[in-house]
């Protein structure tokens, strides 16, 4: 006993569509360049598949059926649907089009993000990115756990297995009320500043936890008076004089004139920072995720 086919595959179906509108085996066999005994074969598998006769003999050669001219129709969708796959798929394969999944510490979505990710959207309509604001630990753990595509942190130390490229550089600056006794200092180590309040971040961020080592170098601690989440909440508890902060330079001037800040430079090395951009492997990136990196590198 001949078996059967048990689903129908596109060869089959272009097959068939060649036999009803051709009208005769031969020359369906004709055009699509395959012997006229494997095009019958194909023809005789789909009906025992289907269990149902999808074409009828004329003096003229063969006419589909009810039935047949109904799949010629169905054929033609199922076909035209895996031409759409294989569009975008090489879409996808060229970075036309993608998604891309981002993790980012507060400093660059502040700072950075909001230029740079619309003009690499403008560029590339059809990719769709995600971005979520992290911690820049949990950035790198993100980025080596696969949860997100590219992340974005701080320099810090972190003993994941990723690949990092330079993105940006910032500096932290002191944040104070107008008329606090330390507005008037042009600049300022951090260990003069500690007998003051400060508003401050959550623990888990990158500035945190570098006041809190800068504070135990000298065997003080922070004292905080209030703790916000971003940097908006901060600035408005400083104007409110809660306390000091400190921030990302950038940041603390788009807020200084309209809430009467004052910006004074911190003396200490560690508030020069480097952000830096990870992956868990450039080459295993998706094009898409490719020329994003390269974007945000200036390549």
């Amino acid at each position: 006993m001949t078996p059967t086919m048990t689903t129908l595959d596109p060869l089959s179906l272009k097959l068939f569509i060649a036999v009803a509108e051709a009208g005769t085996i031969a020359a369906a066999a004709e055009r699509e360049h395959i012997a006229a005994a494997a095009v019958s074969k194909r023809i005789s598998e789909i009906e025992a598949t289907l269990g149902v006769a999808l074409l009828r003999r004329t003096n003229k050669g063969v006419a589909p059926t009810a039935a047949g001219e109904r799949l010629v129709a169905l054929a033609h969708r199922a076909l035209h649907q895996l031409d759409d796959v294989a569009v975008q798929m090489r879409d996808y394969a060229s970075g036309v089009s993608g998604l891309i999944r981002i993790a980012a510490n507060v400093s660059s979505v502040v700072q950075f993000l909001p230029q740079e990710i619309p003009s690499f959207a403008a560029q590339h309509p059809r990719i769709q990115i995600q971005l979520e604001e992290k911690a820049s630990a949990a950035v790198v753990k993100a980025v080596a756990d696969n949860a997100v595509d590219i992340g974005i942190f701080t320099s810090v130390p972190h003993g994941y297995d990723v690949q990092t490229f330079p993105y940006r550089h910032d500096r932290l600056t002191l944040v104070t009320p107008a008329s606090h006794p330390l507005a008037q200092h042009e600049a300022i180590a951090f260990a003069d500043t500690l007998d003051f309040e400060f508003v401050g971040l959550p623990p888990d961020t990158a500035i945190s936890q570098q006041l809190t080592r800068a504070a135990h170098a000298q065997a003080r601690p922070v004292n905080l008076r209030i703790q916000v989440t971003s940097y908006d909440a901060q600035c408005l508890m400083i104007a409110a004089g809660l306390g000091l902060g400190v921030m990302p330079y950038a940041v603390a001037q788009q807020q200084a004139a309209s809430l009467g800040l004052a910006l004074v430079s911190l003396t200490d090395s560690w508030a020069e920072r480097d952000l830096l951009l990870a992956v868990r492997s450039l080459d295993a990136l998706p094009a898409a995720c490719r020329m994003l990196v390269a974007h945000l590198r200036g390549e």
